[in-house]
């Protein structure tokens, strides 16, 4: 074992990470949220209303799912034409930022923060997180905290992105690795 240090759980769970304000913002969304997840799957445009009611920065267009799960509403900023597919957890502790016409598909997590497991008090770490225009995190992938998925990036199913994952590039598996290149077919251009 390498040392004697034990975890300080006490100043862990005695630890406040958020303002006054965020804790009442909090449990006003948390109250909120039968209105959200209540809501039909075409009301679309009811669930970009009360995200910006809660300060999120929301595009036109943006079609989020009734299930998808949206933590601190505030820290979020959607681009114009993004998707957020069902069961979709936006774990938004920091900024997340989802480019436009990126696409979150069903129970794909985007995890915006983290703890510094060398602090004996496991301090939060608000890192945040990027999603590029036109990226797709597709079905049961995992974005961790601080990485940047670039523009026009596929994020394969189930995968696990811990490191940035350059744009135009496929990444699959856990841990996520390069697959190959991402290139988008042109209408009416013949095939090689």
């Amino acid at each position: 074992m390498a040392g004697a240090v034990s975890l300080d759980i006490h100043s862990a769970r005695a630890a406040r990470p958020y303002s006054r304000r965020e804790y009442v913002g909090r449990a006003l969304w948390a109250l909120m949220t039968p209105l959200y997840r209540g809501s039909p799957r075409i009301l679309f445009g009811w669930r970009r209303f009360l995200l910006r009611c809660f300060g999120a920065r929301v595009g036109r267009d943006v079609h989020i799912d009734s299930s998808a799960r949206i933590e601190i509403p505030w820290n979020i900023d959607i681009g114009d034409g993004a998707a957020i597919g069902a069961h979709a957890w936006i774990y938004s502790l920091g900024p997340v930022r989802i480019g436009p016409r990126a696409t979150i598909s069903h129970r794909a997590h985007l995890c915006a923060g983290t703890h510094d497991y060398t602090d004996p008090a496991l301090p939060l770490q608000r890192t945040g997180l990027t999603i590029g225009a036109d990226a797709w995190v597709c079905s049961d992938a995992f974005i961790g905290p601080g990485v940047t998925v670039g523009e026009g990036a596929v994020v394969g199913a189930a995968a696990v992105a811990m490191r940035d994952v350059p744009a135009w590039s496929v990444v699959a598996g856990n841990p996520a690795h390069f697959v190959k290149q991402r290139k988008l077919r042109v209408e009416g251009a013949a095939s090689p």
